[in-house]
């Protein structure tokens, strides 16, 4: 086992523990990356503060064997070859909200955690100015690599890593998806409408609920953008029943 392939058995394993998960599931055949498990199929909605419903458990080791089969990923040649670590996503496994980003930048492939750079710092804030905190949600990107430079995912990228992030989105079971920037609203909606003319608008996703905003990353190079982001999270927040 090298230093890559050992690094993605301990964060495994980390975030096992932490979800109180002793084991993942031995025997059987390995999940594949369509369709909900019966485990997540049948947890119930949990309210965005409240504490974990009874499905989490499970849905935390079907989290944590997609994750194992993203970290052995190597469909784009050029981010297999140059990423430090894939970023899964992190959060509530079974969040009522999901943010759904871009892809990693190098603070997030250093770190093997979404949104933990500058962008993450504000998207932080935009979250506990909605009374909520990163716990009550859960954080991911359409790319589980960051590509060079921080481009934008090329159509390939997209089309290598969805089935990975509609499994994930499938076993967190959503209610509600916000779109973070033109790059995720494209993936997940599959359009090529400019962000400036999703936003304000009600889309779905299967049985989730979607709305698109301005990357927060955007938003560090236009201030003036915050106005309409913080619009942006008011519907949301009306949407979902939680007082600000």
């Amino acid at each position: 086992m090298d230093g890559r392939e050992a690094r993605a058995v301990r964060q495994r394993l980390e975030s096992l523990a932490r979800a109180g998960v002793g084991q993942l599931p031995r025997g059987g055949s390995r999940p594949g990356l369509a369709g909900p498990t019966p485990a997540a199929q049948a947890a119930p909605a949990a309210d965005v503060r409240s504490a974990p419903s009874p499905g989490a458990a499970a849905r935390v080791a079907s989290l944590e064997v997609l994750r194992g089969e993203v970290a052995g990923c190597t469909r784009c040649a050029e981010l297999a070859a140059g990423r430090t670590q894939t970023v899964f996503g992190v959060g509530r496994p079974d969040a009522r909200l999901v943010f759904f980003g871009e892809a990693p930048g190098a603070d997030e492939d250093a770190s093997g955690v979404p949104f933990v750079g500058r962008a993450g710092q504000l998207l932080t804030k935009i979250i506990e100015a909605c009374t909520l905190s990163r716990d009550d949600v859960y954080i991911m990107n359409v790319l589980k690599c960051r590509p060079p430079g921080n481009r934008t995912p090329s159509p390939d990228e997209v089309s290598h890593c969805r089935p990975f992030f509609e499994r994930q989105l499938e076993i967190i079971g959503p209610e509600f998806i916000c779109c973070l920037g033109a790059s995720a609203a494209r993936a997940l909606l599959e359009t090529e409408e400019p962000i400036g003319r999703l936003r304000g608008r009600w889309f779905t996703h299967g049985t989730a609920h979607v709305i698109c905003t301005y990357h927060p990353s955007y938003l560090l190079r236009n201030p003036a953008a915050k106005r309409d982001v913080w619009e942006d999270m008011k519907l949301l927040m009306a949407r979902m029943g939680v007082d600000r």
